[in-house]
């Protein structure tokens, strides 16, 4: 897959099938628009293509507002190519390109730099200085460029219009099985293994202790999970975290905490991702590490338990 990071950059890119937007999390919705614009660069004979930005338009329009991000472009650019995207433009988003008017956008962007002849967007998109643009514009202005419009609608799940901001209270509110299902995957950190304090190799179980870069975390408590050695993808194991502050031990510190359910030959890995499948309870303190490790052992046979139910009802659909 192509990836450009400036304007100049994506100067070969056309001519295009074209989808806009910014696909923090690259949720179910984001999909849809993904399928759109491969179905039609297929339909035309087409480039599919994503003009997505960085940073995030919010960062230069409410800076007041700071944006705690789902995901990193790496992670959506895999999860687009995925999908079968072939090009991604990845334009810096800056206060010229915060001012285009829709024509200059359309213009300067999808027609002279993309080559755009499909466009497809959702029912909600708006462009331009001050969101002056939306469908009905962009329609207008295709026409008048040469490319065709198509508008996708909303994805809803229980009601709700699935968005960036939905995945983003899901998790954080520890709701992480909602997460999952609006983007059609468990929710991941990733990162590198750290050493810990040592306390619970020594009193409790052993745990990897993760450090990510990732902005949005799970709200505190005990999850069962699924970890991956980045290093070694095909070493993969049930697992169990604690997201939280070791209140046992006197913590102060976040710390993310996995034990796995089944032990691995090898080095221990110094990359991991865990996948948040199902929150189990709320981290609290206990009177004694004795206690701790029980209620660990407690939280491993509940998470065990999951693992089978999962693994009978749906075969294949944990590897």
């Amino acid at each position: 897959m192509k990836i450009a990071r400036t304007l100049q950059g994506a100067a070969g890119f056309g001519p295009s099938a074209v989808t806009i937007g910014n696909f923090d999390g690259t949720h179910i919705g984001h999909r849809r628009l993904l399928c759109g614009v491969v179905e039609a660069a297929r339909e035309r004979a087409l480039q599919a293509t994503v003009l997505t930005f960085d940073p995030h338009p919010a960062a230069i329009v409410t800076p007041e507002r700071p944006l705690r991000l789902l995901s990193t472009h790496a992670e959506r650019s895999t999860l687009m190519q995925r999908e079968g995207i072939e090009q991604v433009l990845i334009l810096p988003f800056t206060f010229e390109v915060a001012h285009m008017t829709p024509e200059e956008f359309v213009e300067q962007v999808l027609v002279n730099t993309l080559g755009a002849r499909v466009v497809v967007v959702g029912e909600n998109f708006r462009f331009g200085h001050k969101q002056a643009g939306d469908t009905r514009v962009l329609t207008e202005l295709g026409e008048r460029f040469g490319f065709e419009t198509r508008i996708m609608g909303a994805v809803k799940r229980r009601g709700r219009i699935v968005s960036s901001s939905e995945v983003r209270r899901a998790v954080e509110s520890g709701n992480v099985s909602l997460a999952a299902r609006l983007l059609e995957r468990p929710y991941a950190l990733e990162g590198e293994v750290i050493a810990g304090h040592g306390i619970g190799a020594k009193q409790t179980v052993p745990t990897l202790n993760l450090r990510t870069p990732a902005e949005v975390i799970p709200c505190t408590g005990v999850y069962i999970t699924r970890t991956t050695d980045l290093d070694r993808v095909e070493r993969q194991w049930d697992s169990v975290t604690n997201v939280g502050y070791r209140p046992t031990f006197g913590g102060r510190d976040l710390s993310i905490e996995t034990f796995l359910l089944s032990a691995f030959e090898g080095p221990a890995p110094a990359r991991i991702r865990v996948e948040f499948v199902r929150r189990l309870r709320e981290e609290r303190k206990f009177e004694t590490p004795e206690a701790l490790k029980a209620q660990i052992l407690r939280d491993v046979a509940r998470a065990q338990a999951f693992f089978r139910r999962a693994r009978k009802w749906a075969p294949g659909a944990l590897k």
